[in-house]
């Protein structure tokens, strides 16, 4: 049974910083990445690390948000510096699997940054 389990997010103040994790077991996967979803806002894509480790970002977090992976473990990091209020979303991980044919999506996790 394919998984994903995040953690990291909180409530932190705009020039913060905050580490999302997301683990994935039960299968073999390919892309990894990262969406959010504002208030009121549709869900977008924030950044993505392939296997072989070509990542990339909204224009909106680049400079910021730094996507990492660890192979082994299957494990996605969300490091995210400078935050500012715009950043308030439920966080998204994701792994695709079959190829790329199945996309398999953890439960969220809130990030709120406000002073």
């Amino acid at each position: 049974q394919v998984q994903l389990v995040e953690s990291g997010g909180g409530s932190v103040q705009p020039g913060g910083s905050l580490r999302l994790s997301c683990a994935a077991s039960g299968s073999i996967f390919d892309t990894m990445g990262w969406y959010r979803q504002a208030p009121g806002k549709q869900r977008e894509s924030v950044a993505a690390i392939t296997t072989g480790g070509h990542t990339n970002y909204t224009d909106s977090v680049k400079g910021r948000f730094t996507i990492s992976r660890d192979h082994v473990n299957n494990i996605v990091y969300l490091q995210m510096n400078s935050l500012k209020p715009e950043d308030t979303a439920v966080y998204y991980c994701y792994a695709l699997y079959i190829n790329g044919a199945v996309t398999a999506w953890g439960q969220g996790t809130r990030v709120t940054v406000s002073s």
